[in-house]
């Protein structure tokens, strides 16, 4: 191989298939869809999971637990955590935590666990804390500020009569 064939026949923008121009087209009369059959119909469409008329491995697979779409998703950080990551009189807030990556993921409520020591004296802004958290966050000096959880709002689908 020659290095300047190694580019040859690669067309950076292709042109798309025009389909039904003719049988010079190489995709004219039937445009590429076969003689006769479902596919060849215009309207198809076939449901995602079919598998050729067999049980669908969806349907074949033995589901199991329950999952509550409703559920608010909590999201943890614990003391220990902030004693590495915190200088001490520091104010913790959901914000800061997001900036130093120990909260940046998507979630309703944050919680304080109690997971670890903390010696320093913080003022730790939360939705929720542990027993052991506020106990832990407490001894050291520091303070507990609970935070209000603002619920999602949920706008109602209602048909006007006109």
């Amino acid at each position: 191989m020659i290095i300047n064939d190694v580019h040859e026949g690669i067309q950076k923008f292709k042109k798309r298939k025009r389909l039904g121009r003719g049988t010079g087209s190489g995709l004219g009369k039937t445009s590429g869809r076969g003689h006769k059959g479902q596919r060849s119909r215009a309207g198809h469409s076939q449901h995602p999971t079919f598998q050729g008329g067999a049980m669908p491995m969806i349907r074949r697979i033995p589901k199991r637990g329950f999952n509550n779409k409703f559920a608010l998703k909590v999201g943890e950080v614990n003391v220990g955590e902030l004693e590495d990551n915190f200088d001490a009189g520091a104010e913790v807030t959901p914000e800061t935590l997001k900036g130093r990556a120990l909260a940046n993921y998507r979630y309703d409520v944050l919680k304080v666990l109690g997971n670890g020591e903390l010696k320093k004296k913080l003022t730790v802004s939360a939705h929720r804390f542990s027993k052991s958290a506020r106990e832990k966050i407490e001894k050291a000096g520091g303070k507990c500020v609970e935070l209000a959880h603002v619920a999602p709002v949920v706008k109602n689908k209602q048909k006007s009569a006109s």
